[in-house]
């Protein structure tokens, strides 16, 4: 993960402090080698591909996929001594097949995903992720999609903003939000992440070991950028693209992708595919200690052996 402690120079690369979330542990799994290929398909600021690009050295190649082009740009940048090496896509991981076609790749010899809402995004409270700072109510990884937070809140009906909260964002009081929700926007438009979490925080009652707004805001991050969708798209097929002995690792945040992905990876393993981790692996004291946010992670994976 990754925290912005500067603005960009001219020609300089913005400075980070990175802590790219069960590194060593995806290293491991994806048992990277020297001149072989991988695809990062969540390539954020480029963690996870700076570590696999120097273990595949001198000539390991790797394809780099994010929604963000700000990430993108900023990933370029601090990728830039790998740059012979490294093809960059915008776009989402489960279009992997078409993206491959670009350098000419018909297989590679792994892949990772890394789920989490990148530290670019949580760390600007401009892109709307956290409740913590005023902001406007958008949440979009692709700057450039159609519908933000504020247009579901404001747009959807009550059943449905219920329903989403209470199915990805497992909140007990997704009624009573929902309909909260409601009677606030007919006095006027919700537009800020502060506005929505007081209001939220509103339908709770007594002590919370969260923040009453967390899952709520989980539900409607989750909406606006169709994750699930997308993660279960990816997973409708086996990866097929990754080579014998290849490795596909997936890093998930919460109950609902680990769900999904665990299953994918036991359907898959009917076939020839072996899963590497009975029980997901997940940080240490250390890890976590540096940095908070790899709590929750778990991470899956699958080896290609026919």
């Amino acid at each position: 993960m990754n925290k912005n402690n500067t603005g960009p120079g001219i020609n300089s690369v913005p400075h980070f402090e990175h802590h790219s979330v069960l590194l060593d542990e995806s290293l491991d799994l994806l048992n990277v080698k020297p001149n072989q290929d991988y695809v990062d398909g969540t390539l954020g600021l480029g963690g996870h591909s700076r570590a696999i690009l120097e273990r595949s050295s001198p000539e390991g190649r790797l394809l780099g996929i994010d929604h963000d082009r700000h990430a993108i740009s900023i990933a370029r940048q601090r990728l830039a001594p790998f740059s012979h090496r490294l093809y960059l896509q915008q776009g989402n991981y489960n279009q992997v097949l078409d993206y491959l076609k670009a350098p000419h790749w018909e297989s590679v010899d792994g892949m990772i995903l890394d789920l989490g809402v990148s530290s670019l995004q949580l760390d600007d409270a401009n892109r709307g992720f956290s409740f913590l700072k005023e902001a406007p109510l958008d949440m979009r990884m692709n700057p450039q999609a159609e519908i933000s937070a504020a247009d579901i809140v404001n747009q959807w009906d009550e059943k449905q903003l219920a329903d989403i909260i209470f199915r990805w964002g497992e909140e007990r009081h997704s009624r009573k939000i929902a309909r909260v929700i409601v009677e606030r926007r007919k006095k006027a438009p919700l537009r800020t992440t502060t506005e929505l979490a007081q209001l939220v925080a509103s339908c709770s009652r007594g002590r919370n070991r969260i923040h009453p707004a967390t899952r709520t805001f989980q539900a409607l991050r989750i909406a606006v950028n169709r994750e699930l969708e997308t993660l279960e798209s990816f997973l409708q097929s086996p990866p097929d693209f990754i080579r014998r002995g290849g490795v596909l690792a997936i890093i998930s945040f919460h109950s609902l992708e680990d769900r999904i992905v665990k299953w994918a990876f036991r359907r898959f393993s009917e076939g020839p595919y072996e899963v590497l981790t009975r029980k997901p692996l997940q940080a240490q004291k250390e890890e976590i200690e540096q940095n908070p946010r790899a709590r929750s992670a778990k991470l899956r994976a699958i080896k290609r052996i026919d």
